[in-house]
C-alpha cells in the first residue's frame, strides 16, 4: 500500500478552542472542566503526560461523536513496568469508565488497522509488548466514541494497571493501580468548514480514527516536545467513475482522477505562508523511502508544495501536495470561502496524488497541535474496505466501490472517517 504521508507530523502542545474561528481561548474551559478534579494520592512508577491540548467531541461520519488525543507513559523508577489496561474514566465518578484499553487494544502482532496497537514506541512505531523498562517512554492512542454529545464528561482521568514498582523502596515488581492525568475535552466545538475539494467520489484516505492508518498516530518530536498535529488530517484521492484511481499509465500523474482537480479554501481567512518551488514526484514512489530522494527531503519541503492559511481564532488550515506553479495565492492574501487557490499535485513526501488537509493550532508545522473539524455537507457514499486497501500497490491498483451505498446518504456538520467515500458539492 502506498505510504501517502508527511514524513513530518506537525506536533505541539498549547490548546485552542474549537468551536468557530472566532471563538475565545480554550484555555478557561478547560480550567473550568477540571475545577474539583483531584487526582489521589499514591506512588506512580509510570509518569502520565497528555500530548494534545485539551480537546472536545465531533461527529464522525459513523454519526458518533469521537474525542481523540494521546498521552505519554515514561517509566521513572527503577523497576520494569508491564502495562495490563489503561481505563479513561469520569474524574467526578470515577468508577464510571468510559472506556478500557488492554489486549489487542495495546499490542496486536497481526492487526494491521483498527481498535488496536494503541501502545506506541517512540519514535511512533507498534509497541512489541507492553514492558516499559526503567527510563523507557510509549505513547498512547486515545479515541473516545459516544451515540450523544450528553454523554461525554467535561474531562477525563487515566487509570493505570500493571505490575511495577508498588513503593520507593521495592525491590520487585507486583501488580498496582492508580489514578492519573486529568485532561479536559469540553473545551470548544468543532469548526465547521467547506470541503477543500469538489465534485465526486472523493476518499478519506488515512483519516481518523484507526491507528493503521500514518495520520493517527504520528507523534513526532520536533522543538523539544512531543505531539501530533496530523490526528485529523485526510490525504483525499478521487476515484473514476470505474472506482478505480487511474485509469491508463500507473507511472503518470496525469492518469490520476485526482490530479489536477482544484483546491479551494475551506473558509474566509489570510494566507499565511506558501511553498511553490517543488517539482513533482512519481507515482509509485515514496521519496522518504529512495536512497536518492530521501535525503533531499527537510522539514520545509517534506509537504511539497502548499498552503498555510489562517482561518482566525487561533486557527489554521493546511493544504499539501500542490502542482507546482497552480498556487493563486500568496502570503498576506485575502481568500475567501470556495475560492480556488491551487491545484492537487503529487510533490514532497508523496507516493501518488493527492491532498493532504489538515487544521491546526499554529502556523508553523514545527509549533502546531492538530485541530478536530467538521465538514459542512457532503453525500456519504459508503466505504472502501480496509482489507482492498491494504492488499493494493504502491500505485493504489484496484477497483474500490465494493461497499459503495446503493444510495448516497445527505450528510451536515460531520468529519468523514478513515476511507469514507463522499461526494462533495459543486457549488
Amino acid at each position: 500500500m502506498a505510504l501517502l504521508a508527511t514524513l513530518v507530523a506537525v506536533l505541539v502542545a498549547g490548546c485552542i478552542a474549537g468551536g468557530s474561528a472566532s471563538s475565545g481561548s480554550g484555555d478557561e474551559s478547560a480550567a473550568s472542566a477540571l475545577t474539583g478534579v483531584t487526582v489521589p494520592d499514591s506512588f506512580s512508577p509510570v509518569v502520565v503526560t497528555p500530548v494534545s491540548n485539551s480537546t472536545f467531541p465531533w461527529l464522525g461520519s459513523d454519526q458518533k461523536y469521537h474525542v481523540s488525543y494521546d498521552v505519554q507513559l515514561t517509566n521513572a523508577s527503577r523497576l520494569p513496568a508491564t502495562l495490563t489496561t489503561v481505563q479513561v474514566v469520569d474524574p467526578k465518578h470515577p468508577n464510571t469508565v468510559l472506556t478500557s484499553i488492554s489486549g489487542p487494544q495495546l499490542v496486536d502482532p497481526g492487526c494491521a488497522y483498527g481498535d488496536c496497537n494503541r501502545l506506541r514506541m517512540l519514535p511512533s512505531s507498534n509497541a512489541t509488548d507492553t514492558v516499559m523498562p526503567p527510563g523507557q517512554s510509549r505513547a498512547l492512542v486515545v479515541d473516545l466514541t459516544f451515540d450523544s454529545p450528553k454523554q461525554a464528561p467535561a474531562a477525563v482521568e487515566h487509570r493505570l494497571f500493571l505490575t511495577g514498582q508498588a513503593a520507593p523502596p521495592a525491590t520487585q515488581p507486583t501488580s498496582i493501580s492508580y489514578l492519573a492525568a486529568p485532561f479536559a475535552i469540553s473545551s470548544g466545538k468543532p469548526l465547521v468548514i467547506a470541503s477543500p475539494v469538489k465534485g465526486t467520489n472523493w476518499v478519506a484516505t488515512n483519516g481518523c480514527c484507526g491507528t493503521g492508518g500514518t495520520h493517527r498516530p504520528a507523534l513526532n518530536s520536533l522543538n523539544g516536545k512531543l505531539a501530533n498535529s496530523q490526528r485529523f488530517a485526510i490525504d483525499w484521492l478521487k476515484l473514476t467513475d470505474a472506482g478505480e484511481f487511474y485509469g491508463g499509465d500507473k507511472t503518470k500523474n496525469e492518469s490520476y482522477a485526482d490530479y489536477g482537480q482544484a483546491v479551494y479554501a475551506v473558509a474566509d481567512g489570510t494566507v499565511s505562508s506558501t511553498l511553490d518551488a517543488v517539482d513533482a514526484g512519481t507515482p509509485g514512489i515514496l521519496p522518504a523511502t529512495d536512497p536518492v530522494l530521501g535525503p533531499k527531503l527537510t522539514i520545509q519541503n517534506v509537504d511539497g508544495n502548499h498552503i498555510i492559511q489562517d482561518l482566525g481564532g487561533g486557527v489554521w488550515a493546511m493544504y499539501a501536495h500542490l502542482i507546482k506553479g497552480s498556487l493563486l495565492v500568496k502570503p498576506g492574501d485575502k481568500v475567501k470561502k470556495g475560492q480556488k487557490i491551487a491545484e492537487l499535485g503529487n510533490t514532497g513526501n508523496s507516493s501518488g496524488p493527492h491532498l493532504h488537509f489538515q487544521l491546526m493550532d499554529n502556523p508553523s508545522l514545527l509549533q502546531a497541535d492538530g485541530v478536530p473539524y467538521v465538514i459542512d455537507g457532503f453525500t456519504y457514499e459508503g466505504q472502501v474496505s480496509y482489507a482492498a486497501w491494504e492488499a493494493s500497490d504502491a500505485y493504489e491498483s484496484g477497483t474500490y466501490f465494493q461497499g459503495k451505498l446503493p444510495k448516497g446518504q445527505p450528510r451536515t456538520d460531520e468529519l468523514p472517517l478513515a476511507l469514507a467515500i463522499v461526494d462533495f458539492p459543486n457549488s
